[in-house]
């Protein structure tokens, strides 16, 4: 079984996010989506969320192409991960492009484009207009 992870906040899901998960899926069987917790948003990324951690689990959750939602509480856990989980794809939006090169020594490392017309921040931005 070929095994694909990918990180992210999954805040306010849109339709980019299901792009993304669907494309991360093709690259094999079973999708890992690390999730970001609200304290390590909060803490590490100067992010305040819409939804609880356990809110935007269980939209992942519901996702077909999502097969297990494991929390991201720290930066450095991408290496244990890859190799607790025994991943052979690390998959990420082309906006990180580069920034996980250092994990080609364990998988394979894929940055995909993003859906350009759609984010997150762009929604919060439209409902402050």
């Amino acid at each position: 079984m070929k095994r694909v992870i990918t990180y992210g906040t999954f805040d306010l899901l849109h339709y980019g996010h299901i792009n993304l998960l669907r494309r991360a899926k093709q690259y094999g069987d079973y999708l890992i989506v690390a999730l970001s917790t609200d304290e390590f948003n909060w803490n590490e990324k100067q992010k305040k969320c819409y939804f609880s951690y356990e809110k935007r689990k269980q939209l992942l959750e519901a996702i077909r192409y999502v097969d297990l939602v494991i929390p991201e509480e720290k930066w450095e856990q991408k290496v244990t991960d890859v190799k607790e989980y025994h991943v052979d794809t690390f998959v990420m939006g082309d906006d990180w492009e580069g920034k996980f090169d250092f994990l080609k020594e364990q998988c394979e490392v894929v940055y995909l484009p993003r859906t350009p017309e759609i984010s997150t921040t762009q929604i919060k931005n439209d409902l402050n207009q």
